[in-house]
């Protein structure tokens, strides 16, 4: 079965090992990012350039910026970029289509570029300034945006990469010679050029090879949580004793008064905290300052992240898929209608994971993988050998369904997934399906809940017969606690 670039090209996974990069699945986004600090951080001369690249281009926008003389026709040419969807990373969970950089980002960051980076190619109290910086401002900037706009920019880079790769270990017939839009920007005629490459192509389109080293997930390492997590350390760091009491004592008056005996919520703070920052822009730099005195924790950090998302969707779905094959009709599934091979798929998976050790791809050293999102690409990674298509649902107004099931436009079936440890277990199972039923135009739906312990099947369970759902097929329970001691968990 194939599922990975190695699969599909033919090629050792070995060689992309020792090559440094990631073995991405070409059927599924995988929940990775590249984090712009890693090139700032590393020691690397071709990473450093990048990183030098990246803060030339912002110094072009900067001064394009604060000219004022910037239209829409500007904006969409510097700033508007589809989503680099050939490195197969992101936050799509079907397929790799992602929304890219919109218009709406192209306004904010063209708005704002003279106020977020200030200095500029100046800076005082940080080593470098950094992409990252426009989404610690409420300027409607976040991480997938600054993860779309750094993958564009050092497009060129991932791309003379890949090509170096499959030229030396790539079949010729894996390969095709593809011009590439906005490969590089050209300072004299002020626009971003095509330039052409052989690279591995698949699927009508060409496939992107990155480095595991400028990898991450969750959040960058500069990034808003952290900044507010850390508020009151970052602003004790600051030497001007004036300016630092100036802070402390803005903050205190953007907090509300809590009522007696109660302490403010942590949106209150988060609140007050991001109203001072807005006051005192200062506090950025004292935050990144930190950050940047930390580059191998970012390297660290990333390492771990990198390698747990490899163990989870590669090692794991690898050594699941061999169950699947091995132990069950799984890919053998021909049925008429899509509920019927949907249910059966999925009472194939339950019998995998409670019955033949399949329950070891939810765990990472010996911890249960406790997310839905992670859930979700799981199940579409072991879905990909069907006549059916499978979808996630667009937005219709009343928020995303996890997969539609079809076969034309008639014959659609909605798979929910959820963990029982989920605070709104109850309220999803009474109201959400059905809702989603109605907008998708079908009255076939399919609930699966997984859970890890003793005390989430109670908790599920009483859910379920207080709902009346507890004899209904159509809601699936799975059981992913650890069926050995820990001790033989890999």
């Amino acid at each position: 079965m194939k599922i990975y670039f190695s699969d599909f090209f033919n090629v050792n996974a070995d060689k992309i090992e020792k090559y440094g990069a990631f073995n991405v699945s070409l059927i599924n986004d995988l929940p990775l990012f590249i984090d712009p600090f890693l090139l700032f951080g590393s020691k690397k001369p071709e990473y450093q350039k990048l990183h030098n690249s990246i803060l030339d281009y912002l110094i072009f926008l900067k001064t394009k910026s604060a000219s004022g003389i910037m239209n829409i026709s500007q904006v969409k040419s510097w700033y508007l970029f589809s989503e680099v969807k050939q490195n197969w990373f992101g936050y799509s969970k079907v397929g790799n289509s992602g929304s890219g950089l919109g218009e709406k980002f192209g306004k904010a960051m063209s708005s704002s570029m003279h106020i977020v980076f200030d200095d500029l190619g100046k800076e005082k109290i940080t080593q470098s300034s950094h992409l990252e910086k426009a989404g610690l401002f409420e300027i409607g900037v976040g991480k997938d945006n600054i993860s779309d706009f750094t993958t564009n920019l050092i497009k060129e880079y991932l791309l003379e990469y890949t090509e170096k790769f499959a030229k030396a270990n790539i079949e010729a017939k894996f390969l095709k010679t593809v011009k590439v839009d906005k490969v590089f920007f050209d300072y004299e005629l002020e626009r971003w050029m095509p330039k052409e490459y052989t690279l591995p192509y698949l699927f009508k389109d060409f496939v992107i090879l990155t480095p595991k080293d400028i990898l991450t997930k969750d959040d960058n390492w500069i990034n808003g949580n952290d900044l507010r997590g850390d508020f009151t350390q970052i602003c004790n760091s600051i030497p001007n004793d004036q300016l630092r009491n100036e802070v402390f004592n803005y903050f205190r008056k953007k907090l509300p008064k809590p009522p007696k005996n109660k302490r403010n919520t942590q949106r209150e703070i988060s609140e007050a905290i991001q109203a001072t920052i807005r006051q005192f822009p200062e506090i950025i730099k004292w935050y990144i300052k930190q950050k940047e005195e930390n580059k191998e924790g970012a390297k660290n950090l990333s390492k771990q992240k990198v390698t747990e998302v490899e163990e989870a969707f590669v090692v794991q779905i690898t050594r699941f898929v061999e169950l699947l094959i091995d132990e069950t009709e799984f890919y053998k599934i021909k049925s008429d209608t899509s509920y019927e091979e949907a249910l059966k798929r999925i009472n194939y998976l339950k019998d995998v994971v409670e019955n033949k050790d399949g329950y070891r791809l939810f765990y990472i050293n010996n911890q249960p993988i406790k997310r839905e999102e992670d859930l979700q690409i799981i199940y579409r990674l072991t879905w990909y050998a069907s006549d059916f298509d499978v979808n996630r649902e667009v937005n219709n107004g009343r928020g995303p369904v996890d997969y539609a099931v079809s076969k034309g436009a008639k014959d659609k079936t909605l798979i929910e997934f959820k963990l029982a440890s989920n605070s709104k277990l109850k309220q999803n199972l009474a109201k959400q399906v059905e809702i989603y039923e109605k907008a998708n135009n079908t009255e076939k739906s399919i609930k699966v809940i997984l859970y890890f312990d003793g005390s989430e099947f109670r908790k599920v369970t009483k859910v379920l017969k207080e709902l009346k759902m507890d004899k209904n097929p159509n809601v699936i329970l799975i059981d992913a606690g650890r069926k050995t001691s820990a001790s033989n968990v890999k």
